[in-house]
Order: structure tokens, then C-alpha cells, then sequence
């Protein structure tokens, strides 16, 4: 007998609401399936960090930081392996999930779309390679231990410590509480300031005359002094080491100390080693140089040489050559040569009577001459006479008839003198020699 007809007589109800079921079942079943991974992820990473606590002693994870650096690395690279795992879990529920929901809800959809979910996925492939990158960059990184959660790293972007490495995304700390988001397909390059040792490095600058010897033992000697206190014992990997001198100034010589340190303790040791060599050389007297002075390289140190830049003075006047005399021959034929005459005539018939330099014109209407002179005239040279200019007249019209009266008037007057260069100075007398 059929379990639908005894539960609904006719089956209706699950022919109705078969699909809403499964549905809701596939569903359901993907978040127990993700809880349960996430757990059993969980419950992996704490028995690892658990292990690694008990074999190193300790009570908590700060504490790890004292311990030997394989086991620091172990808990770092566990906490991600277990955040990236989380992620890919999700993910992979999720699809699967959906695919199931789907198929269920008709079986026939996935295969008569196939042409369409081709194109699609082609596209998504160029769309999301990105993506892609991003997330295949993750895995390598988390895999190849380039970083972990805790770590101070450096990757281009941003520098900080990691907080989380996801399957895509990786967040940052940085030091001024920042929290950067960095894809990692963007990672380029990974500068991972927690995994290994690291060393402090102080160049101390002592005065010159200072006695360099003693002031070295003392360095030496008081980080050698920070070693063996139990606080920072543990943070030092070695013994401290004195490099000597670094640079020697005409104020200053530089002396250089190290002191490998735990990567995470580099700050700390090196700001409490500081502190106690100030300490040291005020017991010694020793007074530190200025150090106000400025260095200059390449165009900036040629520019700053005495000499290179001329003193700010006066400029020097520049006395141009006189222009030389012309000679005698070139300046009796300028001065001999006739200025240019402008001729300009009032309406109404004119008059061939010229206005000269002695008297008024004979005509009211008579053509008015007005004589013009050379731009820059020769100079008349030395021993010369005086050269007068030479009228020129043209009239703009044709002569009336002659007037028998003004003919004879004109026959008695005296003829009009020309007048001077205007421009051409008289030569003062000079008196004969002997005299």
C-alpha cells in the first residue's frame, strides 16, 4: 500500500509540497554540515595551540612569544590555516547547496541551460579573474608560510600586524590602529618582520677628543649587562656585539653596536638599551655632538662649495663703442644733398609763389612749403663752410596765365633767400695761430 495514500489518501500533499521540502531539507543540512566542519576546524587548531602550550609550559598565548621561535610559528600558522579553512568550507557548502536546490526544484534546468551556463561561466572566467587571483594568491601565501595571523609584515600597501588572512582578503593593523583591507592578488612582495630574528642596530656619536676606547668598553658592557637581566634574557637571542667605529666627522665619531633580539622584541630591547647607554656616558660625562649639521651630496654639496655662487654687488656699467666719424667726403655730399620737401596746397586754386624763410608770402593762397630734414643729418665736418639747403617746389597744379603787372612786380622784387640747416650748428671763429 502506498505510504502517500495512507498519510493524504490521494498523495496530493506530496506532489504539492514534495519540492518546498527538499528544498528546505538541502538547506537545513548545509548549515549542520558547515557547523560540524567549523567545529571539527576549531577543535584541530585549539589541540594544536593546546600541544604547543604544554610542551612549552606556559599558560597562554603571550607567553608563546617567550618560547622558542618554531613553537611561535606553529600557533601563527595553525590560527590561519584554520581561518582560511573556515572560508573555503563556506564556500564549498554554499555551492553545493544551491546545485542541490536547483536540481530539486527541476531536475531538467540545469541540463537545458547548459549552452547558457557555458557562456556565462565564460564570461564570469574573464569577469572574475580577479578573483581567481586573489584567491589562489591566498592559498600559496597561507601554505608557503609567507604570513600568519600576528605577524608584522610589510606588503607594499600597508604594514602591520595581521589580524586575519582570509580566502580573498587579507586585513592589516598598522601602527596607528588602522585597519587595511588589502586583496591578495595585490600582494606582490611580503616583507614578514616576525618570522626568524631580528637586530637592533645603535650608532652612537661621541665627540671627538672623547677617548673612544673606554667609551666602547662601556657600550659594550652595559648591553652585555641588558643581556643577562632575567626580564629581558629571554627576549635576546645573542650576545651582544660591538662593530667599532662606523664614520669619523671633524665634531663626531659614530660607534656602532648590535643585539639580536626576537623578532617581536625588537622595539623594546633596543628602546631599553638606549636608555642605558644615555645613562653610562652621563656617568662618564660624556656630552653628545650637535647633530644640526647638514651633509650635502651630489649638486646640492657643488652648489654649497665657497666660490660657487658670485657675491650679490652692483652691476658694472657697460661702455659702448663710439660710433666712428664719417669721412670728409661722405659728409660734404650729405651736407650738398637737398632735404626732401613736403608740399601740401589749400583748396581752391593755388598760386606758384613760394613761401620762403624771409617774409610772408606774396599770395594768401600761395602753396605752402614745409621743409623736411634727414632722420639723423651728417655732422658737418671740420674746416667746411656752411652748406644751405635748397628749396624745391613742385606744383600740384597748372599755372594760370601770366599776369603782366605781376610779372613786373615780381621782376622788381628781390628774389627769396633760402633759409639754414636748422639742425647744423655754426662752427665758432677760431683765431689764426701766432696771433
Amino acid at each position: 500500500m502506498d505510504l502517500s495514500m495512507v498519510c493524504c489518501g490521494d498523495g496530493s500533499f506530496f506532489s504539492t509540497w514534495g519540492v518546498l521540502i527538499q528544498v528546505v531539507s538541502i538547506v537545513i543540512g548545509a548549515f549542520i554540515a558547515r557547523w560540524i566542519l567549523l567545529v571539527v576546524i576549531r577543535n584541530t587548531v585549539d589541540q594544536i595551540v593546546s600541544g604547543v602550550k604544554k610542551r612549552q609550559n606556559v599558560d597562554d598565548t603571550q607567553s608563546i612569544q617567550a618560547s622558542p621561535l618554531t613553537a611561535v610559528r606553529v600557533v601563527q600558522r595553525t590560527r590561519t590555516l584554520g581561518s582560511v579553512l573556515s572560508n573555503i568550507t563556506t564556500v564549498v557548502i554554499v555551492v553545493i547547496a544551491m546545485s542541490l536546490a536547483v536540481t530539486a526544484v527541476n531536475p531538467d534546468i540545469l541540463s537545458s541551460l547548459a549552452l547558457l551556463t557555458a557562456a556565462l561561466g565564460a564570461g564570469l572566467g574573464f569577469g572574475a579573474q580577479n578573483i581567481v587571483k586573489d584567491i589562489l594568491n591566498g592559498l600559496f601565501m597561507v601554505v608557503e608560510d609567507q604570513l600568519g595571523v600576528g605577524d608584522v609584515v610589510d606588503v607594499g600597501p600597508a604594514t602591520g600586524v595581521v589580524e586575519t588572512v582570509g580566502i580573498r582578503i587579507t586585513t592589516l593593523r598598522d601602527v596607528n590602529g588602522t585597519l587595511w583591507f588589502v586583496r591578495n592578488g595585490e600582494i606582490l612582495r611580503v616583507g614578514n618582520m616576525s618570522q626568524g630574528w631580528a637586530r637592533v642596530v645603535i650608532d652612537l656619536a661621541v665627540p671627538y677628543d672623547t677617548d673612544v676606547q673606554a667609551v666602547q668598553e662601556r657600550m659594550l658592557a652595559t648591553a652585555t649587562e641588558l643581556a643577562t637581566t632575567p626580564k629581558w634574557r629571554s627576549r635576546i637571542v645573542e650576545k651582544p656585539e660591538l662593530w667599532g667605529i662606523e664614520s669619523i666627522a671633524e665634531s663626531a665619531v659614530v660607534i656602532r653596536i648590535v643585539v639580536k633580539t626576537r623578532s617581536n622584541a625588537r622595539d623594546d630591547v633596543s628602546r631599553e638599551l638606549r636608555g642605558r647607554l644615555k645613562a653610562a656616558l652621563d656617568r662618564m660625562d660624556v656630552t653628545l655632538p650637535s647633530l644640526s649639521a647638514v651633509v650635502l651630496t651630489g649638486f646640492d654639496s657643488a652648489a654649497s662649495v665657497g666660490g660657487a655662487h658670485p657675491p650679490r654687488t652692483v652691476p658694472t656699467p657697460v661702455q659702448q663703442p663710439e660710433a666712428p666719424a664719417p669721412k670728409k667726403r661722405a659728409a660734404r655730399k650729405a651736407a650738398q644733398r637737398p632735404p626732401a620737401a613736403r608740399i601740401s596746397a589749400p583748396e581752391g586754386p593755388a598760386s606758384p609763389v613760394v613761401r620762403g624763410a624771409a617774409g610772408p608770402p606774396q599770395d594768401p593762397r600761395a602753396t605752402r612749403v614745409i621743409p623736411t630734414q634727414d632722420p639723423a643729418p651728417a655732422a658737418r665736418p671740420v674746416g667746411e663752410d656752411e652748406v644751405t639747403a635748397t628749396w624745391t617746389v613742385l606744383p600740384e597744379d597748372p599755372e594760370p596765365a601770366a599776369d603782366p603787372s605781376a610779372d613786373d612786380a615780381s621782376a622788381d622784387a628781390a628774389p627769396p633767400r633760402p633759409p639754414r640747416s636748422p639742425r647744423a650748428p655754426r662752427k665758432p671763429a677760431t683765431p689764426p695761430e701766432g696771433s
